[in-house]
């Protein structure tokens, strides 16, 4: 056996090369637990939205005149999101083609931060924590402080309402700024988290079934919300696996069936989960209602969501660690093999 030097770099080239992206993962969520969002100027997620707010200017129709441009506005909106999913996964992929050539150690730490912004779930615990706080003040806070994460009528709600809507957000969001971004990260690498994140900010920002602001969305926004709904569909569906897997009760059909009563095929799920975890009454006002036995939801029910969706970031990062350590458990033992 040859003899073995200690430094970081040799230590880590002797290992499996499948190490680097759990201890990616890893890397990312300790930045966005201690840290949070990148700043503004440098956010690639803000980079997107302001490529699809100038490309949504140039495809979306004015409602006066959107009876008569349906199909070019789909067209147009298909071409836009092509343009820009192309261009977010070219630049993911020349960021790590450029670390191939740096040491292992490197390219973990700098591929953790490049993660990083496809990922935000210590941002979403602490909107969700401010609504509730907020809601404790006044009822008028407390909407203020919702009509930030969503984008419905927020005026009439009671204090029900507002906890129910904040719970739903949270749940719909632990797929699409922390689940989704990694499953897909673990199936494409950097390119698939960037191409998902990208997916999903056209959805929330073209994905709309008539007017908003001034323009016709219903054609020129199908495109980016099919897009999202093909990539969001196994995640989401996973998502509700893990929020009833740490609150240890899977009812299975019962999920199913509940998940069915949104109008999106993939929001439903890890919503469903949710209340029937928290065993409470999620509903939008004339478009569903999920758990309808259930109760309505208290400020210990935000307090507790906030936990089983902690959990189950805690449950990833576990798993990426343990994948870590068989990953350096193989390539140990193939560098101590004669």
């Amino acid at each position: 056996m040859s003899a073995v030097s200690w430094d970081l770099s040799s230590a880590w080239t002797a290992l499996h090369p499948g190490v680097l992206g759990p201890v990616a993962v890893l890397m990312a969520l300790a930045v966005d637990h201690i840290w949070g969002e990148p700043a503004a100027r440098w956010h690639p997620v803000v980079w997107m939205g302001a490529y699809l707010g100038w490309a949504g200017q140039r495809t979306a129709p004015l409602v006066s005149a959107a009876g008569s441009q349906q199909r070019r506005a789909f067209w147009l909106g298909a071409v836009a999101w092509i343009v820009g999913a192309l261009t977010v996964w070219l630049l993911s992929w020349v960021a790590v083609w450029i670390l191939v050539a740096a040491p292992g150690w490197l390219q973990a730490v700098v591929l953790g931060l490049l993660l990083k912004p496809m990922l935000a779930w210590r941002m979403l615990r602490d909107e969700v924590k401010a609504v509730e706080a907020a809601l404790n003040e006044s009822m008028a806070a407390g909407r203020a402080r919702l009509a930030w994460l969503v984008s419905r009528d927020v005026t009439e709600l009671d204090a029900a309402q507002v906890r129910e809507s904040a719970i739903e957000t949270l749940a719909e969001n632990l797929n699409d700024s922390v689940v989704a971004p990694l499953f897909w990260f673990a199936i494409a690498g950097l390119p698939g988290a960037a191409l998902y994140r990208f997916a999903n900010t056209a959805d929330a920002m073209w994905g709309y079934q008539g007017e908003r602001q001034g323009r016709d969305w219903t054609w020129a926004g199908k495109w980016a919300a099919r897009a999202d709904d093909v990539l969001s569909w196994l995640p989401a569906r996973l998502t509700a696996g893990l929020l009833a897997g740490v609150c240890g009760a899977f009812r299975w059909r019962e999920l199913r069936t509940q998940a069915r009563q949104t109008p999106s095929p993939n929001s439903g799920w890890p919503m469903a989960a949710m209340a029937l975890a928290l065993d409470v009454r999620l509903s939008k006002p004339g478009v569903y209602q999920q758990n309808p036995s259930g109760r309505s939801p208290q400020a210990a029910d935000t307090v507790r969501a906030l936990q089983l969706a902690g959990r189950v970031v805690g449950l990833l990062a576990a798993l990426a660690g343990l994948m870590a350590v068989a990953f350096a458990a193989v390539g140990i033992a193939q560098g101590a093999r004669p």
